[in-house]
């Protein structure tokens, strides 16, 4: 049997919901953040030696890293619509979110959300030069970098339920986790489409399976 190595608040929940969507057998293996550093536990290098999570650890090996363990999965157990698209031209849609999910879209956005941080945890004396500082990166860089993305997300969405196909795919697993981290933040109001994507994922029955095995997940 298959076991997951989840860290609450991370990307291995959404390895949980595509488990649920195939219907394979798992275990899970619980691991929880520092409360203090919010970063994984030692032990979770005792699995891998990059100590991260998910890590899935199958009969002949462990496989880290969200997108191969997602493409493992489809490879190996995909069913119905989360499985490698015949078509080409959704196959290069297929492939092009998958991708875009940790390539394009997740570095602004956790850039944005350290910057904030850190602006909140700034020594007072020196909060108001570190405030403008990391501003003065954000709007020159990571801002508009995140909002292009978000823009092309944002017009996709509008003219379909999901990235690819007639229902959801590993495509859509892979880009949940940052679309979720977005909703949650205050001002992603605008972004109508994607937020209405997020409610159809979190109303999947596998989804809901999902969340309630994997235990505490802050979107934000």
């Amino acid at each position: 049997m298959l076991t997951v190595h989840h860290l609450n608040n991370s990307r291995s929940q959404r390895i949980l919901w595509l488990l649920e969507e195939l219907e394979v057998p798992y275990k899970i293996e619980r691991y929880e953040r520092d409360p203090e550093t919010n970063l994984a536990p030692n032990a979770l290098k005792a699995v891998h030696p990059l100590g991260r999570s998910p890590v899935l650890e199958l009969e002949n090996g462990k496989l880290a890293e969200s997108g191969a363990i997602v493409e493992y999965l489809i490879s190996r157990h995909g069913a119905g619509t989360f499985t490698v698209p015949d078509n080409d031209t959704d196959y290069q849609e297929y492939l092009f979110w998958l991708h875009f999910a940790e390539g394009s879209l997740m570095p602004p956005l956790v850039a944005s959300l350290v910057f904030k941080k850190a602006k909140q945890k700034s020594p007072t004396l020196i909060r108001p030069l570190a405030k403008k500082i990391l501003d003065a990166i954000i709007d020159s860089y990571y801002g508009p970098n995140l909002e292009q993305s978000l823009r092309y997300v944002e017009s996709c969405l509008s003219k379909r339920d999901w990235l690819v196909g007639d229902g959801p795919s590993a495509a859509d697993v892979q880009m949940s986790f940052p679309l979720e981290a977005l909703v949650a933040r205050e001002n992603a109001s605008k972004w109508t489409a994607i937020n209405a994507y997020v409610k159809r994922i979190h109303s999947r029955e596998a989804y809901k399976r999902a969340l309630e095995k994997g235990g505490e997940y802050d979107y934000a």
